[in-house]
């Protein structure tokens, strides 16, 4: 009789509803947003964007206190990287850490987008691969935010390989956590991202199973992943033709990343984060309820088959 994986907390994010950037009119609005996520079963939620959802705190915490949500983590993204512009980097990542640490959450996403290519038109900023120093400069600037965000706010920094940034293969992702200081940086495992380079997901949990410290879950379409390849497209296209798919449909296999997961002595949140923008606003509540019940199923039955 298997038992059911209770250590792993489901959530969601604006991801799964379309939403990339602060404001954008093809975005589903915030209020219908955690009005869907909670009708669709979730009580966890990571922020996104900052500046979709209200950035008042106390504002921000009756709007998820009213409709049964917790906040699990805050995401920072839209500054790029750690290995440039990094002041940049630092006032915006704690203009984030403050509402985060103001809603009573210990995780900090950090997503380093935009990367080194632009998402709608495929042009290179930079390098797919840094140099030296500049393997060094995200290494030595990752190791100086986690310490801001642990000693300053008691967050905890997770890093999130990304397509189109210079951690984004297996490889890359293993070599950074070697790199990388454990008491200040982990890894927001993002199973999509991984699996979309081709990495082994279960493979790099069990490698580094004290770095794994949340968990972005989600799959894609391995012929649109061959296909981005093939024909150098950047994400963000990849993403326009269908790449994230609605579990069970895609890799990596759902089950063996939860089996993986079930090994690890700690709390996790496992947030659903499938990236559909842009999207009609009426198809993200079917297939988030969907997704939910799906990996309920999985959660409540690790290691056996679901319907």
């Amino acid at each position: 009789m298997t038992t059911p994986v209770r250590h792993l907390q489901l959530g969601s994010c604006p991801d799964s509803w379309g939403v990339w950037f602060a404001d954008d009119p093809k975005q589903t609005p915030w209020d219908r947003f955690l009005d869907e996520l909670a009708g669709a079963g979730y009580r966890w939620l990571e922020l996104g964007p900052y500046g979709y959802l209200p950035t008042d705190p106390a504002q921000l915490r009756d709007e998820l206190a009213k409709r049964g949500l917790t906040c699990a983590g805050g995401t920072v993204a839209g500054v790029g990287g750690p290995h440039r512009d990094f002041d940049t980097v630092v006032a915006e990542t704690r203009k984030v850490a403050e509402l985060t640490q103001a809603l009573g959450a210990e995780n900090l996403i950090f997503v380093p987008v935009p990367g080194y290519r632009d998402d709608e038109t495929g042009a290179y900023r930079e390098p797919a691969q840094l140099d030296a120093d500049g393997w060094r400069a995200l290494v030595d600037n990752s190791n100086t935010l986690g310490r801001i965000l642990a000693e300053e706010y008691g967050l905890r920094m997770r890093f999130h390989p990304h397509a189109d940034y210079q951690v984004e293969t297996q490889e890359q992702t293993e070599r950074f956590l070697t790199d990388t200081d454990p008491r200040y940086v982990s890894l927001c495992l993002d199973t999509g991202h991984l699996a979309y380079r081709g990495a082994d997901v279960p493979a790099i949990i069990r490698t580094f199973p004290d770095r794994i410290g949340y968990v972005h879950i989600k799959q894609m379409d391995p012929v649109i992943a061959a296909k981005a390849v093939a024909e150098d497209l950047p994400f963000g296209r990849a993403v326009a033709q269908g790449a994230s798919v609605e579990p069970p449909a895609g890799l990596p296999d759902v089950p063996s990343v939860i089996d993986a997961l079930s090994e690890l002595d700690a709390e996790l949140f496992v947030v659903v984060e499938q990236d559909m923008y842009p999207v009609g606003f009426d198809e993200p509540l079917p297939i988030a309820t969907r997704t939910r019940a799906y990996l309920d199923s999985v959660l409540s039955n690790p290691g056996g088959e679901t319907s």
